[in-house]
């Protein structure tokens, strides 16, 4: 098997730099609980799609060997610093560009110093990859392409690793309903928005426990309008791609608020 784990995890870094918060604490152990399964799956390499590095003329491929700094979230600065250890599958990058620039999907690689890794990267890398023990690809969201071409390159990504005869761990990372509250509040009472929302959420979790694509495929589109989910829920797009389109259920390790928005460390059975 080449996609021997598959994981949805929310790209906000509250759950890695404030998990003592109590309605974040339950993120950080469901994070930890889908790092110990991913472990297991003893994938050699992990290949991660963020909404949060955001590309508009290529498809992008991270092909700097070794990437170490320290990020400042644009966002939520106030909670600290995030250190970064990442050490690039740089073969596997360089297939992955040649074989999207064949299907007609421009892309190229990056390669350059202190260049901004996104957020959401280097939580899924922190807290799924402790230790900095895989090494990872990771590619762009670019926000011209759909859904069905974010599929497809989910798709090349599983057939490169199959060439190459890699075992990965595929890791979609953004958010699920996207309305954040816009004004200060006390963290220890955050809550999910609006109740639409929250419900949309878990109809969309609950399906994924019963592995109903069908109903999936009919509802993410909805869904992804009416709760406005992070990048149009392109992440599971690139999930279903690399997973070949189907899965029999799904574990959700947590769901909850992330300053109004919603969050889900959910992981995929074949």
């Amino acid at each position: 098997m080449t996609v021997v784990s598959s994981f949805l995890v929310p790209g906000s870094p509250l759950p890695l730099v404030a998990r003592h918060n109590p309605p974040w604490t339950e993120l950080a152990q469901a994070f930890e609980r889908a790092g110990e399964a991913l472990a297991a799956s003893k994938p050699d390499t992990i290949v991660v799609y963020s909404t949060q590095w955001i590309a508009v003329l290529d498809q992008l491929w991270q092909a700097r060997p070794h990437l170490r700094d320290i990020h400042v979230d644009e966002n939520w600065h106030e909670y600290g610093d995030l250190q970064f250890d990442i050490t690039i599958d740089v073969e596997f990058a360089e297939a992955a560009i040649a074989a999207t620039n064949d299907t007609g999907i421009k892309s190229k690689g990056v390669n350059y110093d202190k260049f901004p890794i996104d957020t959401g990267t280097i939580v899924a890398s922190t807290m799924l990859n402790p230790a900095n023990k895989l090494p990872l690809a990771i590619t762009s969201n670019n926000v011209y392409h759909d859904w069905s071409m974010t599929e497809s390159l989910g798709r090349i990504a599983a057939d490169q690793a199959a060439t190459l005869g890699r075992r990965i761990a595929v890791v979609g990372v953004g958010g699920l309903s996207g309305s954040y509250f816009r004004h200060d509040i006390d963290i220890a009472e955050d809550r999910i928005a609006s109740e639409s929302e929250d419900q949309w959420n878990r109809k969309i979790l609950s399906l994924m426990e019963q592995g109903d694509l069908a109903a999936l495929r009919e509802q993410c589109p909805t869904y992804a309008a009416e709760a406005r989910v992070d990048m149009g829920f392109k992440h599971f797009a690139f999930l279903l791609g690399a997973m070949g389109g189907t899965f029999s259920c799904a574990v959700v390790h947590g769901y909850g608020p992330l300053y109004g928005a919603g969050g889900a460390v959910v992981e995929f059975k074949r």
